[in-house]
């Protein structure tokens, strides 16, 4: 029976009332210190803590650092664990197209009405830490401060069984760094954030060590030999255990499949064969690995095998918006939200692994702040042209100088300058066209370029992917 007129209008009121408390509440959140300007210290969030009591300390807490990866890791461990039943909540950043992305519960994007309640529960102690620290010349709290203190109140509040936190940069003063975790995951490190992190690859590692705390479970994807050395030495300093993929867990065979892959899997506690993945890439098979490694580090110290059953739910029901994520078809248009020269060199590894595309054309828009070069030469080598633009962001460079760049990597002949992002876009599409049947799209360089891309497209729902396309060309017998 449908509802009343009254009452239909009455809903769409008090919906209307809700996103413009929604909007108010987020564009005072947004008013703060942006992410990319941090403040390294813990003070001010552990000082917000205090006050609220400590929600931090009420749910156990997998806790995921690393250079590239940590999303997608994220997302494989929540699914999974839901699978075996928990009431997950899930912090991860940045977001794609809705702030709520970063805080999910039970799976699903935080309502509003939790959002709001959160807020309302933290506000005044946040304006308390504010005073004091600008009464001392100190900053307010910044952005993603008040993010994860809207996290940890909510998930208190749920409450969740178990939380997979996301570190927004670093390890050690990240804000999430007032858990003291269960697990502590370890994706691969590489060099990014250096005016933040450091120069060389050993200090970027020693801060984001500095999540392994005192009867952790570690769990690390393959490293730099100075990287591995540098945690296992942590480990040991703080009395945790450390297991490493490629020794104690990892990878035993993969096989590209329509629309993601099949891998068979060696946990801590078990081999898993044969389990669909619908994500691409031999990175995404290690992410896998890492998390299933995590999750039996959560549910049994390492000893007890998951089910079948549930890990095979788990991995087949994981999504990953934005990376490698085939957003239109006709041509075949791929995201990937890549900012790094690694992450770069792993999304060209993929595309030739998973796809191929008798032409590909990349679609490309970076921050200035980036180390261009660095991302453009891990790329050449997958694309037979490419498309640079800008995204809207103030931090993208001038498609002009990305174009001069990228022309000294790929050649004039090969790069087209476009300045608006829709119109590269379709001329991207264009260009893959004339190379035939299978031709496609790759966009990529940063976050900001994927998010509104996909919003280009009419993805407005980052938790219902497209369905994987049956005519994206997949080779099954290529081995390389």
């Amino acid at each position: 029976m449908s509802p009343a007129p009254d009452a239909t209008q009455r809903q769409a009121a008090e919906a209307l009332e809700l996103r413009k408390r929604m909007r108010h509440v987020e564009d005072a959140i947004l008013a703060r210190a942006p992410e990319h300007d941090l403040e390294p210290s813990l003070d001010r969030i552990r000082a917000v803590m205090d006050l609220l009591g400590e929600p931090q300390r009420t749910f156990p807490v997998i806790h995921i650092t690393g250079t590239n990866g940590k999303t997608s890791t994220a997302r494989i461990i929540e699914s999974i664990l839901r699978e075996a039943g928990l009431k997950t909540g899930r912090f991860t950043s940045p977001h794609l197209q809705d702030i709520r992305e970063r805080i999910t519960i039970g799976g699903e994007l935080i309502t509003r009405e939790a959002f709001l309640d959160a807020w309302a529960d933290i506000a005044a102690f946040v304006d308390a830490v504010d005073t004091r620290s600008v009464s001392e010349d100190g900053p307010r709290m910044t952005y993603f401060e008040v993010l994860v203190a809207l996290a940890y109140a909510a998930f208190a509040d749920a409450p969740v069984d178990v939380a997979i936190v996301e570190v927004g940069m670093g390890g050690s003063w990240d804000a999430t760094n007032v858990v003291e975790a269960d697990v502590a995951v370890v994706t691969p490190i590489g060099i990014d954030h250096q005016h933040f992190l450091g120069d060389s690859l050993l200090d970027i590692a020693g801060e984001k060590a500095g999540i392994i705390h005192p009867g952790t479970i570690a769990v690390s994807a393959p490293q730099d030999p100075e990287v591995a050395d540098l945690l296992a030495e942590r480990a040991e300093e703080v009395g945790a255990r450390l297991a490493v993929e490629g020794v104690d867990f990892g990878v035993l065979e993969r096989d590209v499949a329509i629309g993601g892959q099949m891998v068979s899997l060696r946990g801590l506690a078990g081999d898993h064969p044969d389990l669909l993945l619908n994500l691409h890439g031999q990175h995404q098979a290690s992410n896998a690995a890492l998390a299933v490694a995590a999750v039996e580090a959560f549910l049994g110290g390492g000893e007890q095998p998951l089910a079948e059953e549930v890990l095979s739910a788990g991995l087949a029901g994981a999504t990953s918006p934005g990376r490698l994520e085939i957003v239109r078809r006709s041509p075949t248009v791929i995201v990937d939200a890549a900012h790094n020269p690694q992450g770069a060199a792993v999304l060209a590894e993929a595309l030739k692994d998973s796809f191929t595309f008798t032409h590909l054309v990349g679609v490309l828009s970076v921050f200035s702040d980036k180390d261009v070069v660095g991302i453009l030469e891990a790329l050449e080598p997958a694309l037979d042209e490419v498309v640079v633009t800008r995204s809207t962001s103030p931090r993208a460079m001038r498609p002009a100088r990305l174009g001069e760049i990228a022309g000294e990597v790929f050649g004039d002949h090969r790069v087209t300058v476009v300045d608006e992002l829709p119109d590269a876009l379709d001329r991207a599409a264009e260009l893959a066209d004339e190379g035939g049947v299978s031709g496609g799209v790759v966009v990529t360089g940063s976050i900001v370029t994927v998010a509104e891309v996909r919003l280009l497209l009419g993805l407005t729902d980052v938790e219902k992917p497209v369905p994987p396309p049956v005519e994206v060309p997949i080779d099954l017998d290529d081995e390389e």
